[in-house]
C-alpha cells in the first residue's frame, strides 16, 4: 500500500508531519539543535542503521529543516547544520521534552528545559499575541485562519459542536 502524501494538507499538524513525521527525523532534529553535525555523530547517538540515516537526513535536507555542508573533499564528508526553518523545530521539540517529562517520566525527569544564561527552568508556554501576557494551555484553541477553504470552515464548525462549553 502506498502512503498518502500529506504535503497539500489545509492543516499545518499534516504539513509539518509530511516534512518530520518519522520518528527517527525527529531524534535527528533533536541532536542536531544540540549540537550535532556529522553522521557519524548522529550515528553513535542514535544507534540507527546507515541506511535509514541517510535517508532520513536526506529527506531533512530536501525539506529545508537541515543544510548539508561540505567540510571535506577526499572522502566527501558533510555536516548537517539547522537551517532557519530547522532552528524553529525547536520549539516542537522543546514542548515534546515537557509532555515527556509531565506525563511519561516515573522516575523523575532525564532531561529539564533551562534558560542558557541564568541556567534556571523554563516552561514552554502560549502567549497571547497581542497583551503579551500567558494563556493556559487548556484555554487555547484553533480556529479558521485567512486562507481557510470552505471543507476546513465546516471541519472546524462540526468540531466546535462537540467541544465542551465552558460556563
Amino acid at each position: 500500500m502506498q502512503r498518502t502524501s500529506l504535503t497539500s494538507a489545509e492543516c499545518p499538524i499534516a504539513r509539518g508531519l509530511e516534512r518530520v513525521g518519522e520518528w527517527w527525523s525527529i531524534l535527528i532534529m533533536r541532536d542536531a539543535l544540540q549540537g550535532l553535525r556529522r553522521f557519524d555523530e548522529f550515528s553513535q547517538s542514535l544507534g540507527i542503521a546507515p541506511n535509514m540515516l541517510t535517508r532520513r537526513l536526506n529527506t531533512l535536507v530536501e525539506e529545508g529543516l537541515l543544510d548539508r555542508r561540505r567540510y571535506s573533499e577526499r572522502p566527501p564528508r558533510y555536516e548537517y547544520v539547522p537551517t532557519a526553518v530547522g532552528e524553529d523545530f525547536r520549539i516542537v521539540i522543546m514542548a515534546f521534552i515537557a509532555w515527556g517529562n509531565r506525563h511519561y517520566t516515573p522516575e523523575g525527569e532525564s532531561l529539564q528545559i533551562i534558560d542558557k544564561q541564568t541556567h534556571h527552568p523554563v516552561q514552554v508556554l502560549m502567549m497571547d499575541a497581542l497583551e503579551n501576557r500567558v494563556v493556559p494551555i487548556e484555554r487555547c484553541t484553533v480556529k479558521a485562519g485567512p486562507a481557510a477553504s470552505a471543507g476546513m470552515l465546516e471541519r472546524l464548525a462540526q468540531l466546535a459542536d462537540k467541544q465542551p462549553q465552558n460556563v
